[in-house]
């Protein structure tokens, strides 16, 4: 792989996929950072106890139900969707920039073009999902149930309403794998060997 070209992986994660399990040990393969969700699942949940103000203006640039959860004023909203855009796409640029590893955030989206990035989605049937996030945060699998059916949905509707486009559709990755069927070692030796087959052959 030339040196030319740091590595990049983008990681989508359908909840419950583990991509806090397979994301680090990409990253420390490749050498890289790696930056995490920018949501964690307990903001998702219960978004007026763990909002660190951002959150909110997300919800109300995306309108509708989620607007009712907290945020500025309807009359503020178009302009929070501007700014909200672009402060995303400045912080995922950046983060590539000396390489890195990065989960959700529109990567995929934003580093479509980006030399030698590999863009990798994780998923699993829902029951695996399911148990995997109960075990991982120490949850209980009915309260893991509910997250995975809130959480799927608000994730997906984050990026079609604030930058037009379904992180769901398999066609925008180069990988997508199923956790449910291979362990995270595995799945991480995978996304290794494809980032630097793919950084290799950029111009």
């Amino acid at each position: 792989m030339s040196s030319a070209v740091p590595p990049v992986v983008t990681l989508f994660e359908a909840y419950g996929s583990g991509a806090e399990e397979v994301g680090p040990r990409v990253a420390e393969a490749l050498g890289v950072a790696f930056h995490a969700q920018a949501f964690s699942s307990e903001q998702l949940e219960s978004p007026q106890q763990h909002d660190d103000g951002i959150l909110s203006r997300v919800f109300a640039a995306m309108g509708g139900s989620y607007a009712a959860l907290d945020g500025p004023a309807v009359a503020m909203a178009q302009r929070d969707d501007h700014e909200l855009i672009l402060r995303n796409t400045r912080w995922v640029t950046e983060a590539a920039r000396p390489g890195g590893v990065i989960v959700g955030r529109n990567g995929a989206l934003i580093l479509a073009a980006w030399p030698g990035a590999l863009h990798v989605r994780l998923d699993a049937p829902v029951a695996a999902r399911v148990e995997r996030a109960a075990r991982t945060a120490g949850i209980t699998p009915e309260r893991a149930a509910r997250r995975q059916r809130r959480e799927d949905g608000i994730r997906a509707d984050m990026s079609i309403q604030l930058y037009g486009w379904d992180p769901r559709e398999p066609t925008r990755y180069d990988l997508v794998l199923n956790t449910g069927t291979l362990h995270p070692d595995a799945c991480a030796d995978i996304i290794v060997h494809a980032s630097r087959v793919k950084a290799a052959g950029s111009p």
